[in-house]
């Protein structure tokens, strides 16, 4: 894992990165593009969780006792921005399956390109937990920007920024809104279009994982 600029942290690993072209190609079917975004997702847990705190508890191998290091996968919360997020969550719910889950309900109106918000739906006691927001596109920011205000409301120990893909104009837009949560992305793509998309990107997530379009 690289770091692209502040707060910014570029997952590079091989893997990722030949799981991410695979995706990228059009020819790509709806399964094969949820299969690949899971098994991405799960690979991105690994840098993402590496300073998880660790905590000690007994344990008892075949032989005799011992103190073993855990994380306490209670105290983590995955926030799926909603639609394309669940993708990203399930893949990361397999790495670490006793963390807590919300849910945000977003949707970019077309004409403004902000977000909407018509759902939102946490864990208690948020303060005592950590928050790894996904969704598979930072591109105008605008929702990634909405949910991370209104997790915030909430107090939470922590909050990472997870997406598939980013470009320039999301990582500057998500910046200056919120300087001190970091973002980690597989990519960044050389610019934003005039309809919000990156380009080259990967087209709509939600639309490829889930065959709406």
């Amino acid at each position: 894992m690289t770091q692209a600029n502040d707060n910014v942290h570029l997952i590079d690993h091989p893997l990722v990165q030949h799981k991410l072209s695979l995706m990228r190609n059009k020819e790509a079917s709806t399964n094969s593009f949820r299969r690949l975004l899971n098994e991405l997702s799960m690979l991105m847990a690994y840098e993402i969780t590496r300073d998880v705190p660790m905590q000690e508890v007994e344990i008892e191998t075949p032989l005799e006792k011992m103190k073993a290091r855990v994380i306490d996968g209670k105290k983590l919360v995955f926030v799926s921005i909603l639609r394309a997020g669940t993708g990203i969550l399930d893949g990361m719910l397999n790495v670490v399956p006793g963390a807590r889950v919300g849910h945000i309900g977003l949707y970019r109106d077309p004409k403004t390109l902000t977000a909407v918000e018509y759902y939102f739906k946490m864990p208690q006691n948020m303060e005592e937990r950590d928050v790894i927001v996904v969704d598979p596109m930072l591109a105008t920011g605008n929702s990634a920007i909405a949910a991370v205000e209104r997790l915030k409301e909430l107090h939470p120990k922590s909050i990472k920024f997870v997406c598939l893909l980013t470009c320039p104009e999301g990582v500057a837009t998500m910046r200056k809104a919120h300087p001190d949560v970091p973002i980690y992305t597989a990519a960044i793509d050389r610019e934003l279009n005039d309809h919000g998309y990156i380009l080259p990107g990967l087209g709509d997530a939600g639309d490829r994982m889930f065959g709406t379009k």
